[in-house]
């Protein structure tokens, strides 16, 4: 429920990751129920893994998210989130309203031991590899412990989802030197440095690009920033290419003859491939696909979920939060200070 195509791309999708996968072991469909069975894809969705289960309420992209998921009790979201929080399910995917998922995450399932603020991470492609992003805008304003937690989570998610062996970890600032940013990332950087992370400084815009970083650090406010000006970047060459290469016959005969590079390059780009956008640092696997999100992307976002799981990306992030902790000099005052209640 909740996404721009309705719950019949959702259940194609989910219904594509199940032939993929047989590691899955169920799946559950949360939302209205009569709008789920008047959404089954044509040649229906017989599958004994998957289940129905009913929600009366919506959280919409209009809610306002903390209000919304405690009023919204019966809300599809909320349901789904429980089903983790419950140890019916082991990972939540939605498309629906961002700021709701992470709300309810934060209360209902509550973030790992030590973890102090969840992270929205986003896989942003390059020439040849791809670097995280973290914070994609979930929390705007920052302390610097964030900003290393946040370190410790992207490393161990681009070692375990993306494959880098060593993950090269910058902190986004305006320039490379050491003593360059504002006081939030100048201390953010002396944290990091104590961390047993791959950390390589400071790393300015122009260095995301140059397949020089592997995760790349920054709080909410600059990271939805950096997100949507790439996500328009890429919009805005791709239609001006379009326009210049139409222009005259002679530019349509080039671009007819280079037609399988630009299919590379836009497979390459495609964030369907990717499947959404993971909040770090909560009990529990937990996705965030595009509102906009297609059967491809659903069926991505499922890969990555099980993946998140088999790889035990959970488990990694509490033994490695904890360490660095110990490290930064937190250690046990982290108990009482950067702990959640499950209520």
């Amino acid at each position: 429920m909740g996404g721009d195509h309705g719950c019949g791309v959702v259940m194609e999708g989910a219904k594509r990751a199940l032939q993929l996968d047989s590691g899955i072991t169920a799946l559950f469909l949360v939302g209205d129920k009569e709008q789920i069975h008047q959404g089954l894809p044509s040649g229906g969705f017989r599958d004994h893994r998957v289940q129905v289960i009913h929600a009366s309420e919506v959280l919409t992209m209009t809610d306002k998210p903390a209000s919304a998921v405690r009023k919204k009790k019966d809300c599809s979201m909320v349901r789904a989130i429980d089903l983790v929080h419950e140890g019916k399910a082991d990972a939540v995917i939605s498309v629906g309203n961002t700021g709701g998922l992470f709300a309810a995450a934060t209360f209902r399932l509550g973030r790992v031991a030590g973890v102090d603020r969840g992270a929205i991470a986003t896989v942003i492609p390059t020439q040849r590899r791809e670097f995280v992003l973290l914070d994609a805008g979930a929390n705007i304003e920052c302390k610097p412990i964030h900003l290393a937690h946040y370190a410790v989570m992207g490393s161990i998610y681009s070692r375990e989802i993306l494959g880098v062996k060593n993950p090269r970890v910058g902190l986004l600032s305006v320039g490379t030197e050491d003593s360059k940013g504002n006081e939030l990332t100048l201390e953010a950087f002396k944290m990091c440095r104590q961390l047993d992370i791959n950390f390589i400084g400071n790393v300015e815009g122009h260095d995301l690009f140059h397949e020089s970083v592997d995760v790349v650090v920054c709080d909410g406010f600059v990271g939805n920033i950096v997100l949507k000006t790439c996500e328009s970047l890429a919009m805005a060459i791709f239609s001006m290419l379009k326009h210049e290469l139409t222009a005259n016959p002679r530019r349509k005969l080039g671009a007819l003859l280079a037609r399988n590079a630009f299919r590379a390059i836009k497979k390459r780009l495609d964030p369907e491939g990717y499947g959404g956008a993971p909040l770090l640092g909560f009990n529990g696997a937990v996705l965030k696909a595009h509102g906009s999100a297609r059967e491809r992307s659903i069926a991505s976002a499922i890969r990555v979920a099980s993946q998140s799981i088999q790889h035990q990306v959970n488990q990694s992030i509490t033994r490695e939060i904890s360490a660095a902790n110990q490290r930064l000099g937190l250690g046990e005052q982290l108990a009482p200070v950067l702990g959640v209640s499950q209520t």
